[in-house]
């Protein structure tokens, strides 16, 4: 017998829900101000109430003090610090614990991912859909500076998991997406540590059914600093991630569903 949809949300009235933008920065002094300066003016000319939820993670540079500073100009910032250890995963799972908006965006502080699609998200949710998937590899998509050697690994690794899990997503493991709060609720508690969080939540809102749109968007390769991917080291997480949810789905996918109650009216 099919299992019912995770959710049945009405669309919104325009620029009601309150908007969070979590931002996980680690060493990012060069990149952080470019980023929230953008990302405040976009969601400010579209009349979007918003918060910019900035995620120390341990930086060993000046992040915390930049983004400190920027307060006064931009007092929607709300500075946290996650505590050690540091990792991706982590400081994103430390983001969602303070997080105070209706939705939230995970967007990169490296102004890698657009505001306008950050803002297009936001518009998608509006519509009445519980999440939504930003690709980098869709037809209208635009991608500069990505390193060709993560290219080919991406599609490999984007392929597999579409095959596993049926899906027509074809960017899980970007951490571009917007999810409604009940969504995070559904699929917390979180595991993931590093970069394989971005695996762990796509896949969670797949196997649960969610209403989730799909829009190809503009995305550019960092200007300063090193992306913290590391290939080979990531490969045995984004596994056992994989391999953890895939389970979730073959065996106890009756039980997630009976406990994915949708929102109160």
């Amino acid at each position: 017998m099919a299992l019912k949809a995770a959710s049945d949300l009405r669309p919104a009235p325009r620029n009601t829900l309150r908007y969070t933008v979590l931002i996980p920065a680690y060493n990012e002094e060069k990149n952080i101000t470019p980023t929230l300066r953008d990302l405040a003016a976009e969601l400010r000319a579209e009349g979007i109430p918003f918060e910019l939820l900035v995620v120390n993670d341990n930086s060993a540079d000046d992040t915390p003090r930049v983004v400190e500073d920027l307060r006064a100009e931009i007092p929607e910032i709300h500075l946290v610090h996650n505590t050690p250890p540091g990792g991706l995963g982590r400081a994103i799972r430390c983001g969602l614990r303070h997080f105070e908006g209706d939705l939230v965006a995970i967007v990169m502080a490296d102004s890698s991912d657009s505001p306008k699609d950050v803002v297009r998200c936001y518009r998608k949710i509006e519509e009445g859909y519980d999440c939504c998937f930003g690709s980098r590899f869709r037809k209208e998509s635009r991608v500069t500076q990505y390193p060709p050697v993560k290219l080919v690994v991406n599609r490999v690794v984007n392929r597999m998991m579409q095959f596993m899990f049926l899906t027509k997503h074809n960017d899980l493991t970007n951490a571009f997406k917007v999810y409604r709060r009940h969504v995070i609720e559904s699929i917390s508690p979180l595991q993931a540590a590093h970069f394989n969080i971005t695996i762990e939540m796509s896949l969670s809102c797949i196997i649960r059914r969610y209403k989730i749109a799909d829009i190809p968007i503009t995305w550019s390769g960092r200007t300063w600093g090193q992306s913290n991917l590391r290939l080979r080291a990531m490969g045995r997480r984004y596994l056992c991630t994989l391999l953890m949810i895939w389970f979730e789905r073959l065996l106890i996918i009756d039980d997630i569903m009976l406990e994915n109650k949708p929102p109160q009216e």
